[in-house]
């Protein structure tokens, strides 16, 4: 595809229905069987709401808020909204009515689309605050939620208000252009308080062009022809591109996972040939495989180390397999790695891992099992891959070279730079923070690294101070810390989760609290002795409890250990006093932060 001369996503999208008419295009569970919407049927679907949408009065530019879980309804509403120039914004299921308070009334959303009743239950209330939002689409009755001035409709009404509209959406999608902002995806910023990315159809359409400039290289590539399993966050800009308008622009076909819990027997009902996921994922999968074995014979078990063992010789030391050890490798293509293969649909020809730092191990893991794995990197801001790693020299402790038509450069300081037409338009009424953030054109990414003899980027270090978990998440660790501290049994706090599933966090406990809970409980009264009591440990672990209920899923502190003053690691002082430097507990505590206390 030239990618270059397409003008923006929703011309796209109606020239790959048209071209591909009765193809099966999305397919979810209903009835549970898979079910499938062709591509003609997907694009009558868009202009219908598409033409709902203009009876509604929404006009280019307006923003409309968006709120589902992974469905064909996502896909469908993203792109009519687009076609009549409006702007989406997604918003994660997990918010609260609190987060989607902020989300419309700093975007002002003129009008929201929500899929379940439950997401309704958050997301209704907090529009009803909201002075700029004038009606939310349910693609289900809403439930029972006062009206209070919005305008809550179902999906069918709002298609029903269109139907005698006389539109062409297939011309109308063609006027906004490509450089026009065509989502505004909010992402956390180092104060803790959202951000809008503006994100042009361009800089999505960049981001695509480079993805199949890498998928185009793996054997037995087709298009159309490839299949894709979406389960992260579409809200993510990650799934937005690599699992929606990349498909779209291949001519893949999307299945849409029903939960996390059933996404193994999906994959393996599915059979994808192309996975995008975040670390978090396949640091599940390994943990689920290391199980499995568990219940396996010694025989089988050894079978597996085996194959893990020599896979990952193979891949740090090239040819150093020795005859014998060749012999046993190819045995072990057919009696272990053949096998995992089938798990996973007997027809992936890649895993791509983005959105947060890969482990190593993990990666190791999965290549020495013969799985694909390809490490990318990127930033919301950058629509968001930047780089990502080749078929052709796959290295897994980098993130890959840089992606087509993307420049990459390391500044004086070593922070890396990027620039190219898939940067953001900027932050959503934020030009303080798009001046600080993209200087004479390039995208300062907050994040140290460097290029390896191959070119290839590797990131040392991170200069910003936010956290990123497994998950993808941007944590604020100032902010956590800082409602942590607010309470009276914890003097200082410091939290770490960078490439974790979860926060861990090192307490100091306040001095006046232990000696006056020490002395009700008739307890000795110094932290020294304290921190070492199971009960008081449980003491300040309600002082945490009491601060997760105020925080978002990623946010929680998970697990705790307990510090004094002058606490020492391997007989080396921690810190000279009460303050806690993050950079010292991820040198000490970086791999066993899992024999933490449980919070």
């Amino acid at each position: 595809m030239d990618y270059k001369s397409i003008r923006n996503l929703p011309t796209m999208f109606f020239d790959q229905a048209e071209r591909l008419g009765d193809r099966p295009f999305l397919w979810n569970k209903r009835e549970n069987q898979w079910q499938s919407r062709s591509w003609a049927q997907t694009a009558d679907e868009v202009a219908a709401l598409a033409r709902g949408l203009l009876a509604m009065g929404v006009a280019p530019g307006d923003r409309i808020g968006l709120v589902s879980e992974n469905r064909p309804e996502w896909l469908i509403a993203d792109i009519a909204i687009m076609s009549v120039g409006g702007i989406t914004v997604p918003a994660y299921i997990t918010n609260s009515t609190d987060d989607h308070h902020y989300l419309w009334c700093d975007s002002g959303a003129k009008g929201i689309i929500v899929s379940t009743p439950a997401l309704a239950k958050e997301a209704l209330p907090a529009a009803q605050k909201c002075p700029d939002t004038e009606f939310a689409i349910c693609l289900d009755a809403p439930g029972d939620i006062p009206d209070q001035g919005l305008q809550a409709i179902t999906w069918a009404d709002c298609v029903a208000r269109g139907a005698d509209r006389d539109e062409d959406i297939r011309a109308l999608a063609k006027v906004p252009e490509r450089g026009d902002t065509c989502c505004l995806i909010y992402t956390s910023g180092t104060g803790g308080r959202p951000k809008g990315v503006m994100l042009s159809h361009g800089a999505i359409l960049c981001n695509a062009m480079g993805a199949e400039d890498v998928i185009s290289c793996l054997p037995g590539y087709r298009s159309p022809g490839e299949v894709f399993l979406s389960f992260l966050p579409l809200s993510h800009s990650y799934e937005h591109m690599a699992g929606q308008f990349f498909p779209i622009s291949i001519g893949a076909e999307i299945y849409y996972a029903e939960s996390l819990e059933k996404l193994v027997a999906n994959i393996a009902e599915v059979r994808p040939t192309i996975m995008t996921a975040v670390p978090r994922l396949y640091e599940m999968i390994h943990g689920r495989i290391q199980r499995g074995l568990e219940s396996q014979s010694s025989l089988k078990r050894k079978l597996f180390a085996k194959a893990v063992e020599l896979g990952r010789k193979k891949y740090e030391n090239p040819g150093s397999l020795s005859l014998g050890e060749k012999l046993l490798d190819a045995l072990l293509d057919r009696l272990v790695r053949a096998k995992v293969a089938q798990r996973f649909g007997g027809r992936l020809k890649a895993f791509v891992s983005g959105g947060a730092p890969l482990n190593y191990d993990v990666g190791i893991f999965f290549v020495s099992l013969g799985l694909r794995l390809l490490q990318g990197y990127g930033q919301t801001e950058s629509a968001p891959v930047i780089s990502v790693n080749r078929y052709e020299l796959n290295r897994i402790e980098t993130v890959g070279p840089p992606m087509k038509d993307v420049e990459v450069r390391i500044a004086e300081d070593g922070e890396i730079l990027a620039r190219g037409e898939m940067l953001m338009n900027g932050y959503w009424n934020n030009p303080r923070a798009t001046a600080e953030t993209i200087v004479d054109g390039w995208l300062h990414t907050g994040d140290i690294g460097i290029f390896d003899d191959n070119g290839y980027l590797v990131i040392t270090d991170r200069k910003k101070d936010i956290i990123v978990n497994s998950g993808g998440d941007n944590i604020s660790p100032q902010r956590v810390e800082g409602m942590l501290t607010v309470e009276p049994e914890i003097g200082q706090a410091m939290v770490y989760g960078d490439r974790r599933p979860h926060l861990v966090g090192l307490i100091v406990p306040d001095d006046e609290f232990a000696a006056s809970w020490g002395k009700e409980h008739d307890r000795a009264t110094d932290l020294e002795t304290l921190i070492g009591d199971a009960d008081f440990v449980k003491a300040i672990g309600k002082a945490i409890d009491r601060v997760n209920a105020k925080l978002t899923a990623p946010e929680r502190v998970r697990r705790f250990m307990l510090a004094v003053e002058g606490f020492t690691i391997d007989n080396e002082m921690l810190t000279p006093s009460l303050k806690i430097r993050r950079h010292i507990i991820k040198e000490k505590y970086g791999a066993p932060l899992d024999g933490l206390y449980r919070g």
